[in-house]
C-alpha cells in the first residue's frame, strides 16, 4: 500500500500539492490525469524518492521494488538487446559475479550463482528482452543496433521496454503511447493488463485508460481525488456533479446543444459504413459527459474558412516516397466534406502521404490536382521543434497577420490557455504540452479548409484533447488525420485508409475491426512461424522450453484467480445496489425534508452502476484473455 497524508509539494515557487491525501493499494491499476503544470510528473519523481515532500508523510513499503519509464536517452552504444536487459539490475550484478568466479575457478560459486540465475529465469531473459522489443515495433534486424543509431522516438520506446523488463512491485509510466502506432499500443494494453504489480499510467490516450486502468486520480485545485473505474467512469461521475451544481447548468445546456446538433448534421449523411454507426455511438455519449469538461481552460473553435470549394485536391496515380516509392497508383479526390483517418504501422508511409498533400515532399509520380482556393493547414508529428524559440507567441501571430490586432490575438490565444504575461513570454523555456498547443493555434489560425494533422495530441493533456475534439467535430472543412489515440480518430473521421504491405486503400471498418485484424495478423503470424518474438532462428533448449510452459501456467493461474476475484467483486456491489434499491423504493425518501438523503443514495447507485460495468468489462478482458492463453 502508499499512502500519502497532508503532503504539500513545491516546484521552486509553484505550489503543487496542498495538504494532499491518497492510497493505492497493491495491484491497482491507475490512470494518472491532470492539466499540464499540475504536478503529475512531480508525484513521479515523489514516489521514486527524486523529490521530497515539503509536508506530509509518504508512506510505502521499504523493500517495495520500483520501475520508471525515462522520457530522455543518451546515446550508447549498447544494444538494444542489452540495453533492455540492463533494466534487470540483479540479473547484470549475478552475470558480473560469475564472470568474476569463472575467472577464480571457484565451482562452489559459480554453482551457487547458477542457482540465483534459475531462480531469475535468467536463461530466458534475452528471450525476454527480444519479445518486448518485438512487441514495441522494433524489427529483428533492430536487436543488435546501437542505441545511439536509433531516433528519440524509438529511444523513448528502448526506455519504455527497459522499464517493463525490470522487475517491479510498483511501475511508473509517463505518457507511455506517445511514441507508438497503434499497433504498439494495443500490444502494450495486454502487457500492462496481465502486469501483477502497481500500476501508475499517465496518459492523455483515453482509449489506452479505458482498457487498462481501474482507477483514476485526478489533480484537482492541488489535491488529488481518487475516482473507481477507468477514464469513462471519472467523465460520467464528474458530469453526475457537476450537472448538479446551478451555477454550471447553463453551460451545460449550451455544450450539449452544440453536441447534440453534430450528432443531427452526422447521421444526415451517415453511410451505412461500421464506422459510422460507431461514431454515432460515441457522439451520443458525448453528450453525457459534456458538464465533466464544463470547467477545462481551453476553449476554441477552428476559424471558418474563407472559401470552400466542393473539391479540394485530386491524386491520379501518384507514388511518393523517398529514393524508392513506399506507395504507387494511389488515387483519391478530396472533396470539402471528407474526413479521413489514416491506419497502419509506423514507418508504412501515412506521414509521408501529408508531407506530399501538403506539398512538402516532391512526388515519385503521378499528379496531384489542387484547387486554386485550397488552403492548408498542416500540423506535422514534430512540428514544435520547428518553432522560432526566441519569439513570442504573439510575435509569431503577427508574422502571420501583421494588421490584426493585439487584444484580438490575446483573446484568440486565451481559447488555448495562453493568459497575461505568458503571450508575450520567449518560447524557449515553454513546455511540450504549451508548444504543441502554440503550433495548433497557428495553424487554426489561418482559416485552413483542409486539415493534415500528424499525431496533433502528442504532449496534450487530457483536456486539450477533449478541446481538439470538439474543435474537430465543428470544423467545417476536411480532415486527414494520423494519430494513435483511437478516441480522437472514432469522433472525428468517418473514413479509414489502411497502409500496409506497400498498399493504400479503404478501410471498411471501425476501429474495432482493424484491432481484430491485427489480432488475427498475430496469430497468423504465430502459427506460420513468422513472428520474431524469439528475437533469432535458434531452436529452443528442452530447458528454455519447461521454462515458457511453467511461465505460461503461472500466467494462466494468474488470469484465473484475477477472473474470480473480479466476479466476487461484481456480486458483492451488486448486492449492494440490490439493497439501495430497497431504499429508494421507499415512498417517504421523496419528501421534500428528505432530499438530501435522496440525492446521497442517488448519487451511491449511480457510483455502483459504473464501478459494476467497469468490473464486468474486466472480467470480460480477463476472460477473453484467458481464452487466448488456452488456445
Amino acid at each position: 500500500m502508499i499512502s500519502l497524508q497532508d503532503i504539500s509539494l513545491r516546484l521552486g515557487s509553484q505550489l503543487l500539492l496542498d495538504e494532499a491525501d491518497l492510497t493505492v493499494y497493491s495491484g491497482q491499476k491507475v490512470g494518472i490525469i491532470g492539466r499540464n503544470g499540475t504536478g503529475k510528473t512531480s508525484l513521479f519523481k515523489l514516489l521514486m524518492g527524486e523529490l521530497s515532500a515539503d509536508t506530509g508523510e509518504l508512506d510505502m513499503p521499504k523493500d517495495l521494488r520500483k520501475s520508471q519509464m525515462y522520457q530522455e536517452t543518451i546515446g550508447s552504444s549498447r544494444t538494444a538487446v542489452d540495453y533492455v536487459i540492463d533494466g534487470d539490475s540483479k540479473f547484470r550484478a549475478i552475470e558480473k559475479q560469475l564472470v568474476q568466479a569463472e575467472l577464480d575457478h571457484d565451482d562452489q560459486r559459480m554453482a551457487q550463482l547458477h542457482s540465483e540465475l534459475e531462480l531469475l529465469h535468467g536463461w530466458s531473459i534475452k528471450n525476454r528482452a527480444e519479445q518486448l522489443l518485438s512487441g514495441l515495433g522494433f524489427e529483428l534486424d533492430d536487436f543488435n543496433r546501437t542505441v545511439q543509431q536509433f531516433s528519440g522516438g524509438w529511444r523513448i520506446r528502448l526506455n519504455l521496454a527497459q522499464a517493463l523488463m525490470t522487475p517491479s512491485d510498483l511501475l511508473l509510466l509517463d505518457e507511455p503511447t506517445n511514441h507508438l502506432d497503434i499497433e504498439a499500443t494495443l500490444w502494450l494494453q495486454q502487457w500492462l493488463l496481465r502486469y501483477e504489480g502497481t500500476l501508475l499510467l499517465i496518459s492523455h490516450d483515453r482509449s489506452f485508460l479505458d482498457v487498462v486502468v481501474s482507477h483514476i486520480i485526478s489533480f484537482e485545485n492541488k489535491k488529488l481525488f481518487l475516482y473507481r473505474g477507468n477514464y469513462s467512469d471519472y467523465e460520467r461521475q464528474k458530469a453526475e456533479r457537476l450537472s448538479q451544481q446551478q451555477a454550471e447548468y447553463e453551460k451545460q445546456q449550451v455544450r450539449k446543444k452544440e453536441i447534440e446538433s453534430f450528432v443531427r448534421r452526422f447521421r444526415a449523411k451517415a453511410t451505412k459504413a461500421r464506422q459510422a454507426q460507431s461514431r454515432l455511438k460515441e457522439l451520443d455519449r458525448m453528450v453525457d459527459i459534456a458538464p465533466a469538461h464544463i470547467d477545462s481552460p481551453f476553449k476554441f473553435k477552428f476559424l471558418e474558412p474563407t472559401k470552400l470549394p466542393p473539391s479540394l485536391l485530386a491524386c491520379e496515380d501518384i507514388a511518393f516516397g523517398y529514393e524508392t516509392p513506399l506507395i504507387e497508383k494511389f488515387s483519391i479526390n478530396i472533396r470539402s466534406d471528407s474526413r479521413i483517418g489514416l491506419l497502419g504501422a509506423n514507418g508504412q508511409g501515412k506521414s509521408t502521404l501529408l508531407k506530399v498533400l501538403a506539398d512538402k515532399l516532391p512526388l515519385l509520380g503521378g499528379e496531384i490536382n489542387r484547387s486554386d482556393h485550397l488552403n492548408i493547414g498542416y500540423c506535422a508529428q514534430h512540428q514544435v521543434d520547428e518553432l522560432d524559440t526566441q519569439a513570442t507567441p504573439m510575435q509569431l501571430m503577427q508574422r502571420l497577420d501583421i494588421k490584426v490586432r493585439e487584444q484580438e490575438i490575446r483573446n484568440f490565444l486565451g481559447g488555448f490557455d495562453f493568459q497575461s504575461d505568458r503571450v508575450t513570454e520567449t518560447i524557449e523555456h515553454f513546455s511540450g504540452g504549451e508548444k504543441s498547443r502554440l503550433a495548433l493555434a497557428l495553424v487554426v489560425w489561418q482559416k485552413p479548409n483542409l486539415l493534415l494533422l500528424d499525431e496533433p495530441t502528442n504532449h496534450l493533456d487530457l483536456e486539450m484533447c477533449h478541446s481538439l475534439e470538439v474543435g474537430l467535430q465543428q470544423f467545417s472543412g476536411a480532415l486527414i488525420l494520423v494519430s494513435h489515440d483511437r478516441h480522437l480518430l472514432s469522433n472525428t473521421v468517418d473514413q479509414f485508409l489502411l497502409v500496409r504491405n506497400g498498399k493504400l486503400e479503404v478501410f471498411d471498418g471501425d476501429l474495432n475491426d482493424y484491432e481484430k485484424l491485427l489480432l488475427e495478423q498475430t496469430k497468423a503470424d504465430n502459427r506460420s512461424g513468422k513472428n520474431t518474438e524469439s528475437g533469432a532462428q535458434d531452436k529452443l533448449s528442452k530447458k528454455e522450453i519447461r521454462q515458457q510452459a511453467a511461465e505460461k501456467r503461472n500466467q494462466q493461474k494468474s488470469l484465473r484467480d484475477k477472473a474470480a476475484n473480479l466476479e466476487k467483486q461484481i456480486n458483492n456491489n451488486q448486492a449492494k445496489l440490490a439493497g439501495l434499491e430497497e431504499q429508494l423504493a421507499d415512498a417517504s425518501l421523496y419528501d421534500d425534508s428528505k432530499k438530501d438523503r435522496l440525492n446521497k443514495l442517488l448519487l451511491e447507485r449511480a457510483a455502483l452502476i459504473s464501478t459494476i460495468e467497469a468490473l464486468e468489462e474486466q472480467w470480460l478482458e480477463a476472460s477473453e484473455m484467458l481464452e487466448q492463453e488456452d488456445s
